[in-house]
């Protein structure tokens, strides 16, 4: 248990935090399975701008690294093509 006034502060930002990133950590899963699971071209094409819209946003914050995201967009983009 923390007892120094500076050590109780960054309990309560090092939770705010955690839960700050678990959302994010969650949205970008979900998106991401639901792009994977599109069998529409048009739609998913769609949704693929705005995933990487989201992936970039998240690059550039530093939540995931950069090559994760340019991979993550990659595949994405591969896939979408790859539909019929």
């Amino acid at each position: 248990m923390a007892n120094h006034k500076s050590a109780k502060k960054r309990n309560r930002s090092s939770e705010a935090k955690r839960t700050r990133n678990r959302i994010r950590k969650n949205a970008v899963k979900n998106i991401v399975k639901k792009l994977r699971l599109n069998k529409d071209k048009k739609s998913a094409s769609e949704q693929l701008t705005s995933v990487s819209s989201l992936l970039d946003k998240l690059s550039k914050n530093n939540f995931i690294h950069k090559n994760k995201a340019a991979n993550l967009k990659s595949k994405l983009t591969r896939h979408v093509n790859a539909l019929k």
